[in-house]
C-alpha cells in the first residue's frame, strides 16, 4: 500500500531565506524517505500553494495526503488559514482522503539545536561568561504552545543553571525588550538570546537587532532544517497518517481463530 504523500504547510514570505529552508527541509526529508511524496506549499505571499500542490498529486494519481505545520510555537491549534485550506481540497477532491498533523511545536529535541546555534555565535564573539537566557520565539502561539515555550525555557535554564525567560515576538509586552530588561532588573548583565525561529526573516531580523540594542551579548541563529526538525516533521506525520488507515470491520459470522495455549 502507497503511503500517504507529505504536505508541509508554511508561511511564505518575500524573503528567500524562508522558501530557502522549507526547500531545504523537503529536500532532506525526501532523503531519509525516498519513498515518500514529500511536497512543501505556502500559506501566502509565494508558490506553491497547498491547492496547487495537492492538485499536482492528485493528477499523479495520489488518495491520501497529510499536512504537516511548520510552526514552532503552535502545539494544538490549527491556524485558521490551515483550515481554509483544507475545507478547500476537501471540496475540490472529495474522493481524496485528507489529514492534518499537529504543528511541529515547542519540541523539546530542539533545545539541543538551540544550544548548538548559541555556543556558536557566543565562541564567534568570544563571549564565555553568562548570567541569563532568553528563548526568543515568533508569535503567534496557542495557549498550548506558550506554555510548552515556557516549560522549554525553564528546562533550558535549568540545564545552565541560568535564569531563562521566553519572548515572544508578537505579543504586547512579552517581546525581546521585556525579556531583556526583566533579567536587568535582576541585575544580570551577560544575557544571551536563543532563537526558537525555523527560518530567518525581518520579523527576526528586528528582535535580533533589538536584542543587541538592549545589550544581549550575543543572538543565535534560527533552527534552520535541522536533522532534529526532519525527525519532528515525521513523527507529526506518521501520527496524523493514522487517521487515514480504514480498520476492517468484523464480521459476525466469521468463525473465531482458535486460541492455543
Amino acid at each position: 500500500m502507497t503511503a500517504p504523500a507529505l504536505v508541509m504547510l508554511s508561511y511564505g514570505s518575500s524573503d528567500h531565506r524562508v522558501t530557502e529552508v522549507t526547500h531545504r527541509i523537503r529536500v532532506g526529508l525526501q532523503s531519509l524517505r525516498p519513498e515518500l511524496e514529500v511536497n512543501a506549499a505556502f500559506i501566502d505571499c509565494c508558490p506553491p500553494t497547498g491547492p496547487q500542490v495537492v492538485s499536482q498529486l492528485v493528477a499523479r494519481g495520489v488518495r491520501e495526503v497529510v499536512f504537516v505545520p511548520l510552526h514552532l510555537t503552535s502545539a494544538i491549534d490549527h491556524d485558521l488559514a490551515i483550515d481554509d485550506i483544507v475545507a478547500g481540497v476537501r471540496a475540490t477532491h472529495p474522493d481524496v482522503k485528507f489529514a492534518v498533523a499537529r504543528p511541529i511545536g515547542p519540541e523539546a529535541r530542539l533545545l539541543s539545536v538551540l544550544d548548538a546555534r548559541l555556543r556558536s555565535v557566543l565562541a564567534n564573539v568570544r563571549v564565555s561568561e553568562l548570567d541569563g537566557l532568553v528563548l526568543s520565539a515568533a508569535g503567534p502561539a496557542d495557549v498550548r504552545g506558550a506554555a510548552l515555550l515556557a516549560r522549554r525555557a525553564r528546562q533550558w535554564g535549568a540545564h545552565h543553571r541560568l535564569a531563562c525567560v521566553t519572548a515572544l515576538g508578537d505579543e504586547p509586552g512579552a517581546g525581546v525588550a521585556t525579556a531583556i530588561t526583566g533579567l536587568r532588573d535582576q541585575g544580570r548583565r551577560h544575557i544571551a538570546v536563543g532563537s526558537f525561529y525555523l527560518t530567518g526573516d525581518h520579523f527576526f531580523d528586528a528582535q535580533a537587532r533589538q536584542s543587541i540594542r538592549l545589550g544581549a551579548v550575543a543572538v543565535s541563529a534560527p533552527i534552520g532544517a535541522d536533522p532534529a526538525v526532519l525527525d519532528a516533521v515525521l513523527a507529526r506525520y506518521s501520527f496524523a497518517a493514522m487517521d487515514l488507515l480504514e480498520l476492517e470491520e468484523p464480521n459476525p459470522h466469521r468463525p473465531l481463530a482458535a486460541i492455543t495455549v
